[in-house]
């Protein structure tokens, strides 16, 4: 597979061109695929792992701040940065290593809508987790106990409050023809760093994601990476 690496998200970019030159990618483990959805790899953990071994967890001592632009969108052949939950991670910093690329499938306007409704959603809880972040440190550092139910009842009124500022997420014409022809992972939109795009040969990442896997989405049979720079 041949990628491009966006220049509108710098520090994605400038990460992932450090660890290919160093060679970090060598022997790593695509860990996670899933046929009509995506491939996951660049958890150091994967190298060498035995088989059947748990992996995802791993990465550099680091994460990333998001840089989640608008104009990027989960498009078939997209690379984007993997991440933990916004319940653990409610800024959504991304994995210094771990990075995923969407094969996806098509999808009908219904279906779009839906995802529309999923992500207002999806939008909503991040800023409850943001808030009750917030809030949670605030207690601590005036000395009090954290009240659990207390603060969780600030957080979801600050979060209505925020959502009810903010416009409706909605899917551009262009990204719904696209979505409903070449394909895509439309429900991960405004939510993961996507910072670059394959430009030739999907048909590799297709033959991956379609593989035997156990039931941690890993391949029965090791698919080991290895990345090479070819123009900067």
């Amino acid at each position: 597979m041949y990628v491009k690496l966006y220049t509108d998200t710098p520090k994605h970019r400038e990460n992932f061109l450090s660890l290919v030159k160093n060679h970090y990618f060598d022997d790593l483990l695509f860990h996670r695929v899933i046929p009509s959805f995506m491939i996951q790899g660049g958890d150091p953990d994967s190298k060498n792992a035995p088989v059947g071994a748990l992996l995802g967890n791993g990465g550099p001592d680091y994460t990333l701040e998001p840089e989640i632009v608008s104009s990027h969108f989960h498009k078939r052949g997209v690379l984007a940065a993997a991440r933990e939950g916004d319940a653990s991670n409610p800024y959504r910093l991304s994995s210094g290593s771990q990075f995923y690329i969407v094969t996806g499938r098509s999808y009908t306007d219904d279906e779009l809508n839906k995802i529309e409704n999923y992500i207002q959603q999806q939008t909503f809880q991040n800023l409850y987790f943001r808030i009750l972040e917030e809030q949670k440190k605030l207690a601590e550092q005036s000395g009090q106990t954290p009240d659990r139910n207390l603060l969780s009842a600030i957080a979801s009124d600050s979060a209505r409050i925020r959502m009810s500022q903010l416009p409706l997420f909605r899917f551009s014409p262009e990204q719904r023809t696209v979505y409903k022809t070449i394909g895509g992972a439309p429900h991960l939109d405004n939510s993961y760093t996507i910072f670059g795009e394959v430009v030739q040969g999907m048909e590799v990442a297709d033959k991956i994601a379609s593989l035997e896997r156990d039931k941690n989405d890993r391949p029965l049979h090791d698919v080991k990476m290895k990345i090479s720079l070819i123009k900067k």
